[in-house]
């Protein structure tokens, strides 16, 4: 797109184009990307990963897509996992919806119980 933006400044410039016009163009290829870019995000994984001192280990991944539909109707996905169920509610399920229409990429929850199980929560 910076090329495609760089054409349009040319333009300007060379007085083919005025501003009211480039800014419209340039408006218009930054509304093309969006959609591109959210939907390379929501392909992506949401990925919950459990670590037991007694080895009771779940890794779950669901698309993303899926995953913002659940949050949304109510449904905690950690509760419906019976092993990890006792760690639904260190899960800030808010936090998760911000981070996924925000876009984020990598860890976005990191919860370390007592007795050293760990829960992590990922986009990628």
């Amino acid at each position: 797109m910076k090329d495609e933006i760089a054409k349009v400044i040319a333009m300007l410039q060379e007085g083919k184009i005025n501003s009211d016009e480039a800014g419209e163009l340039i408006s218009a290829l930054k509304e093309e990307e969006a959609p591109a870019s959210t939907e390379n995000y929501l392909n992506k994984m949401f990925k919950v990963r459990i670590s037991s001192e007694t080895r009771d280990n779940v890794n779950v991944n669901i698309p993303i897509k899926l995953v913002k539909t659940l949050l949304k109707m109510g449904h905690g996905i950690a509760s419906n996992i019976p092993q990890a169920s006792k760690y639904a509610e260190d899960i800030d399920v808010d936090l998760i919806l911000k981070a996924i229409d925000n876009e984020i990429d990598g860890k976005i929850v990191d919860v370390k119980s007592s007795n050293g199980d760990i829960v992590a929560v990922y986009i990628e």
